[in-house]
């Protein structure tokens, strides 16, 4: 593979992992040429997925997009690089198995809610705030409350399993 830093041609893989209930594949490469390092993710590619817009549009899925709405939810978190990509992966993988050819875009941004609850409540309220485009602090304030009980609710039954 190419190296991003200085373009030579050739670089080696020096550690490859499976990402955990995922189907991707990360590779840290080295540049001999350069002495940089970096990380690669391999997946299968999947057919295209057509995505239907609130306004009726109908647009290819755009995993770019879902990453960087995702990036920008978990923004100075505590969230690494490869929670992310399996938020992605996990939401691909629920898309394949429901929808063969096209999605609604809501869906997509509940499958991301869902899975950003668990992982970060914070980066939850980053992604909601722009997914149910709230229009005044008094929707957004409710979200928080249904939010916190949610929350609450799922810690008591954490600590009743233990």
């Amino acid at each position: 593979m190419k190296c991003p830093f200085c373009g030579h041609p050739d670089t080696n893989v020096v550690d490859t992992r499976v990402i955990k209930d995922a189907s991707i594949i990360r590779r840290r490469r080295y540049c001999q040429n350069c002495k940089h390092k970096f990380t690669t993710y391999e997946r299968v590619e999947e057919p295209t997925l057509m995505v239907i817009k609130s306004d009726g549009r109908r647009e290819p899925f755009n995993i770019n997009k879902l990453r960087e709405g995702i990036l920008r939810a978990v923004e100075k978190r505590p969230v690494s690089s490869e929670d992310v990509e399996r938020i992605i992966s996990e939401v691909q993988q629920d898309l394949s198995k429901k929808f063969v050819l096209e999605v609604p875009s809501s869906l997509i941004g509940k499958l991301v809610l869902e899975k950003l609850f668990s992982l970060d409540p914070v980066a939850y309220v980053r992604f909601a705030s722009v997914y149910y485009q709230y229009d005044s602090i008094d929707k957004f304030l409710s979200e928080l409350r249904k939010l916190k009980r949610k929350y609450i609710m799922n810690k008591k039954k954490a600590s009743r399993n233990l």
